[in-house]
């Protein structure tokens, strides 16, 4: 678990990167499908601030698994409802992936170069917090970008289950992750996609 320890300072802006990059994706990717909601509520933007969730953020400090405040969207401003709104919905985790990757390609860099500990330290906690939001987010629970994904996959007719679901996903959430159930669940699909960019960087260098 998180707490308040020496690396704290390490800790935040790692945290605050990846949130921010994760939310700033699913609001650039409803704007570019012509959806002005993010902009006009002031969502697309870079600013950490405007994204976080007190409960989500609280969460992702304690447990390891969290979120931010969602995007709001509207679909009706979409061209074809469920794919547009499926791809802002994995826009998000996919972001993290691809920080994740950068992140680690520089975190090695720069212990090649021996840079500072302090910029390794913060590089290296980016790079779990992108993993971690990354493969967590795909859970599909409200409010959790995986309940959309497979909301947006699924017939027509089972949408409603995910909408019922809404006011009372986040307590479900908290309740599978304090009994360690959502952890058996992403902990192998972290540890691929850990493997699997590690792969990369070290075919890169």
């Amino acid at each position: 678990m998180f707490g308040f320890d020496a690396d704290m300072i390490f800790r935040i802006p790692a945290l605050l990167i990846a949130l921010t990059v994760h939310e700033y994706a699913h609001a650039r990717a409803a704007v570019s499908l012509g959806d002005p909601t993010p902009r006009l509520l002031g969502r697309l933007t870079l600013n950490p601030v405007a994204h976080l969730d007190p409960i989500g953020l609280i969460m992702l400090w304690l447990f390891k698994f969290g979120w931010a405040k969602p995007v709001p969207i509207n679909p009706s401003y979409f061209k074809n409802y469920r794919q547009d709104t499926l791809i802002v919905s994995l826009a998000g985790p996919v972001s993290n992936m691809l920080l994740a990757l950068v992140t680690y390609f520089l975190f090695i860099l720069s212990k090649m170069l021996f840079l500072s500990s302090e910029w390794v330290k913060i590089l290296e906690m980016l790079y779990s917090y992108n993993i971690l939001l990354a493969i967590f987010n795909l859970v599909p629970i409200p409010p959790l970008d995986g309940s959309k994904v497979l909301a947006s996959i699924l017939p027509v007719k089972y949408e409603h289950i995910f909408e019922q679901m809404e006011q009372y996903g986040p307590f479900i959430l908290m309740g599978l992750v304090y009994i360690g159930v959502i952890g058996i669940i992403t902990y192998p699909f972290m540890s691929a996609l850990d493997y699997i960019i590690k792969v990369i960087v070290f075919t890169i260098l």
